[in-house]
Order: structure tokens, then sequence, then C-alpha cells
């Protein structure tokens, strides 16, 4: 399995920028996908995933700004990603844990928010 990730870029504090993460299988094989990120320096840390129950989880210092969505259809999740500051820049990976609890990582799309 392998996952696709895209849609970073550069964007202004308080603007918006969402990312793409698609699984080169059917997403009904994966058991949980979300997005960890890396700021400069910094180590990685989680910021949301969604499970194949429906069920979502935000780190703290995104809920209420980034939400997380599935389109089945497409094989994709989206993390939309609104009110963004300055420490949200990062390194976005997009992780997956498969039915048969395989880790997979993709790659990583930069999102830079600066004035």
């Amino acid at each position: 399995v392998q996952l696709q990730a895209s849609g970073g870029g550069t964007v202004q504090p308080g603007g918006s920028l969402r990312l793409s993460c698609t699984t080169s299988t059917s997403i009904f094989n994966i058991n949980v996908i979300g997005w960890y990120r890396q700021p400069p320096g910094e180590e990685r840390e989680f910021v949301a995933a969604v499970h194949s129950s429906g069920q979502m989880s935000y780190v703290d210092s995104v809920k209420g700004r980034f939400a997380i969505s599935r389109d089945n259809a497409k094989n994709t999740v989206y993390l939309h990603m609104n009110s963004l500051k300055p420490e949200d820049t990062a390194v976005y990976y997009c992780h997956a844990v498969d039915e048969r609890g395989n880790a997979i990582k993709g790659q990583g799309t930069l999102v830079t928010v600066s004035s």
C-alpha cells in the first residue's frame, strides 16, 4: 500500500489549505488513516486521524481549526486546515494502518504559514 500526499504550500496567517492523501488500495482496507507533522527542528507529532468506524481524533492545538474527512469513492482523506498559524508550519505526513495492522507512511508535503 502506498500513500500519496499533496496540497501543501505557503499561506498567510489566518488562511486555509487542504491536504490530500490518496491510497493505492481501497480505503476500505485501511483501519485508520491520518496526518502527522514535523515542525522545523522538532519531533514529529500527531495531528488528526479518522478510523474505519468514522471516529475522528485531533491534537488539542488544531481542534476547531482543522477537520479530517474521507472520500471513499476516491480512496482519499483530506485535512482541511483553517485559521492557520505560523506554528502550524511543518512537513505534514500521511500515515495509515491497514487491516493487517501494518503501518504505512507516505511522503511529506510542506506547509508554510508566513506573512
